[in-house]
């Protein structure tokens, strides 16, 4: 059987030759794992946080074998990636009608990782993670966050998230994100998409049966509601 090679980046401050599961942090976006793009600029993006210079790390993931999670596939929404978020970021100062949100949408929309070894999915940057966070605290709805996912071109990652798939990757080389260049362009998505989400959330009318987070519990709304994709095309 050929192999199917995918090639990834991972934007770091250091060069990382032999990445491990436990390499990351539990509050990650889909908790313990490696985590890639297959873009090298927004990997020397995310590999300057800070005014400091960065590596984008380059690998090669033989996926032969490998259970794919694409949560950007069509059969998925983004209640389904908000769900999976909330598992292993929780939002400072929640009340308990933030914490009920929460809850029900961890029970109702996430998805299962157990037997998972890769995750595709969107990246959850501070200024997405508070879209995400005004959606748990009832302050905007399903259709405005959808369309706030879209601004500032948010990156898709790729989440190595198995002990599996770190036994099939290898690490081929290293890029200099320099971050003169890259810290400035970081910035500037960041940037872009809050000045566009003010501008969404303030110009979009709420229909009478747009759905926000405290609609989708007291009417019991599931993952298979046909109200959640309606919301979700407008």
């Amino acid at each position: 059987m050929r192999k199917k090679i995918l090639i990834l980046y991972h934007g770091s401050k250091h060069i990382i030759t032999n990445p491990t599961l436990q390499g990351g942090k539990e509050s990650n976006d889909y908790g313990y794992g490696f985590y890639c793009t297959e873009s090298k600029e927004l990997a020397c993006e995310w590999a300057c946080p800070d005014n400091n210079d960065g590596y984008a790390n380059e690998y090669e993931l033989d996926l032969t074998g490998l259970k794919i999670l694409d949560l950007t596939k069509p059969q998925y929404n983004i209640l389904n990636w908000i769900a999976l978020l909330l598992q292993y970021r929780i939002p400072g100062g929640m009340t308990p009608n933030d914490e009920q949100a929460r809850n029900y949408l961890i029970g109702n929309f996430s998805v299962d990782l157990s037997d998972v070894d890769v995750i595709k999915g969107y990246r959850a940057d501070d200024s997405y993670f508070s879209f995400a966070r005004d959606f748990v605290r009832n302050s905007i709805t399903v259709s405005q966050l959808s369309k706030a996912m879209e601004l500032g071109k948010l990156g898709v990652q790729v989440v190595l998230h198995s002990q599996k798939a770190f036994n099939q990757i290898r690490y081929v080389k290293n890029y200099i994100a320099n971050n003169e260049e890259y810290y400035v362009k970081r910035l500037a998505r960041d940037r872009q998409a809050k000045e566009e989400y003010l501008h969404t959330t303030r110009s979009i009318s709420v229909a009478p049966d747009d759905l926000f987070v405290m609609d989708i519990i007291r009417q019991g709304v599931q993952n298979d509601d046909p109200r959640i994709q309606r919301n979700l095309r407008r």
